[in-house]
């Protein structure tokens, strides 16, 4: 008889620190400068240099620990945390080890209809390392270039509970962390840039087992889909090993998009491969209530009761309302449509998901969006016009309405004037009349084609088939 397997799934997630310079000198961490064109000699681990706390990589650590229900530390420590690569110029990394920045939080996930906590175990500060770069030819070898504008930067380790049972779980506790940052503006979720990146952990036990199996870490994956990809294919190998007879070792591996499968990077021994020891150049971070309670003031809404809010308040579908509030800004678009016209809150949901990117980028005005949902609910535009007038503000830049005149793409929705239309056009369809009477109600679209050519496109479809239906009995 076959055993029946489950997954056990931690994730840890690096965010970058939204802050205009790194977490312990003042070089930028603007995204895209030239190698090594935003360092120092701090950056770059020069003996004699020496770190210096940017408060504001605090505050942001506080506010994400706020956010995420965990309990923030009034005392935290910085670490040295000690190994050799060429691309950590002082040969260990400033992070936080037993006395992190926040503990004990949690994030709340959609299972089916159901509602499941994610365990927050920690949340820490540490400092970014820099870069390899492979290219070329050195000498018959291949040259390893170090460029150190990463080096430095802050970054908030988020450490889940190994509370996940399968990669949907996972890619939903990744999401709504991620949306939750952004939304805070901690950090910008990048995952392009590297300002967002996951590590998962994944061990399988048969079902009923308490005890975790032997554990692999996953690495180098760059969008949520990569990520619930890997741990599939991570879960099955286990789960087929096991089965053959072999054993799961403790390692890390890496992730190939391409090939969509992980391989063996390097062997884990022991959980822990790394010393740390307090680094002596800089103090405890000391956290006043009053300093949490001054950060607790600057959190916006966030996501999750956004979500039930906008549900309960506008009357529109959870997908929608996930969606709108998933970005801050394109739910603070859509309210400020709402509050111009607020009779079709599910059609101007629509139109902001429609044109989300461009709303996203700055290139639509609530007054647009708005507008086009009025005059397509009372009639005044044809659905194709609105698509058509909203292309047309994003090329012109002009008003919403003042283009609709201008193009004369205003519904003729005057009843005589269209009664005239349809007789034109019955008139001019007797075979077509016949046969409809006869049965052929599919026709019916026959008219209605004829008539929006008759009338250039500008009559109102709905009083069309009104008056068509009538007149043909």
């Amino acid at each position: 008889m076959n055993m029946e397997f489950e997954a056990v799934i931690g994730l840890e997630v690096h965010a970058q620190i939204a802050t205009e310079s790194k977490i312990f000198c003042a070089c930028s961490t603007k995204f895209g400068a030239g190698p090594n064109e935003n360092t120092c000699p701090g950056c770059a681990g020069m003996p004699g240099t020496l770190p210096v706390l940017n408060r504001k990589a605090v505050e942001q650590s506080i506010r994400t620990g706020l956010a995420t229900s965990c309990k923030v530390q009034r005392v935290s420590v910085f670490n040295r945390k000690n190994y050799f690569y060429p691309d950590l110029p002082r040969a260990y990394q400033i992070s936080q080890y037993e006395l992190p920045i926040a503990r004990a939080g949690f994030i709340e996930i959609d299972v089916g209809e159901q509602k499941k906590r994610i365990g927050i175990n920690r949340i820490h500060m540490e400092e970014d390392a820099g870069k390899l770069v492979h290219e070329g030819e050195l000498s018959g070898a291949q040259a390893s270039l170090v460029d150190l504008n990463r080096s430095g930067m802050g970054l908030m380790e988020i450490v889940s509970e190994p509370d996940m049972r399968s990669a949907e779980e996972a890619g939903a506790y990744l999401r709504n962390l991620h949306d939750i940052l952004v939304c805070l503006g901690s950090c910008d979720g990048n995952m392009e840039e590297g300002s967002f990146r996951c590590d998962a952990n994944v061990s399988v036990r048969p079902k009923g087992q308490e005890k975790f199996g032997t554990k692999a870490e996953i690495k180098n994956m760059n969008s949520f889909r990569n990520v619930e990809r890997a741990i599939e294919y991570e879960i099955s190998r286990q789960i087929e090993l096991i089965e053959d007879g072999g054993k799961v070792i403790q390692e890390t591996r890496l992730w190939d998009a391409d090939a969509g499968i992980t391989s063996s990077m390097r062997r884990k021994e022991e959980a822990l491969d790394y010393r740390y020891f307090p680094d002596p150049d800089l103090l405890p971070v000391i956290v006043e209530d009053s300093w949490i309670e001054e950060m607790r003031g600057t959190i916006p809404e966030l996501p999750g009761p956004k979500v039930e809010r906008f549900i309960k308040q506008y009357g529109i579908p959870k997908y929608d309302a996930n969606l709108l509030a998933s970005s801050r800004k394109l739910a603070d678009f859509f309210e400020a449509c709402v509050s111009i016209f607020n009779a079709a809150s599910k059609t101007t949901a629509n139109e902001c998901m429609q044109w989300k990117e461009e709303i996203l980028a700055g290139k639509l005005s609530p007054e647009t969006i708005a507008h086009a949902v009025e005059d397509r609910e009372n009639g005044t535009i044809s659905a194709t016009a609105s698509k058509k007038l909203v292309g047309a503000v994003l090329e012109t830049g002009k008003p919403f309405r003042v283009l609709r005149d201008e193009k004369g793409l205003t519904q003729i929705s005057d009843t005589s004037e269209l009664d005239a239309i349809v007789d034109r056009v019955l008139a001019a369809s007797p075979k077509e009349v016949e046969s409809y009477r006869g049965g052929k109600v599919g026709l019916l679209s026959f008219f209605v084609g004829q008539i929006m050519k008759e009338s250039k496109g500008k009559a109102n479809p709905k009083i069309v088939q009104e008056a068509l239906k009538k007149k043909l009995g």
